[in-house]
């Protein structure tokens, strides 16, 4: 999905997003951000991980961190 800033807002359009839904914002060349074709590459990976439900939970990994820092 695209979408534009409108008024300093993330404009979608018609797409429906649940409140609260957490989004993944990637800015223009234009903007100055820049990524080497291969930082783009491993993203669009991790993106597809997500999409597919392979990724770990903040607070699953927050469980794993404690139990390895009180080994």
């Amino acid at each position: 999905m695209t979408a534009r800033v409108v008024d300093g807002k993330i404009d979608v359009g018609d797409a429906e997003i649940r409140d609260g839904a957490a989004v993944a914002v990637l800015i223009p060349d234009s903007s100055g951000f820049h990524l080497s074709d291969d930082d783009q590459q491993d993203l669009e990976l991790a993106l597809s991980e997500i999409q597919h439900g392979n990724y770990t939970d903040g607070r699953e990994l927050l469980r794993e961190l404690k139990g390895i820092s009180g080994r």
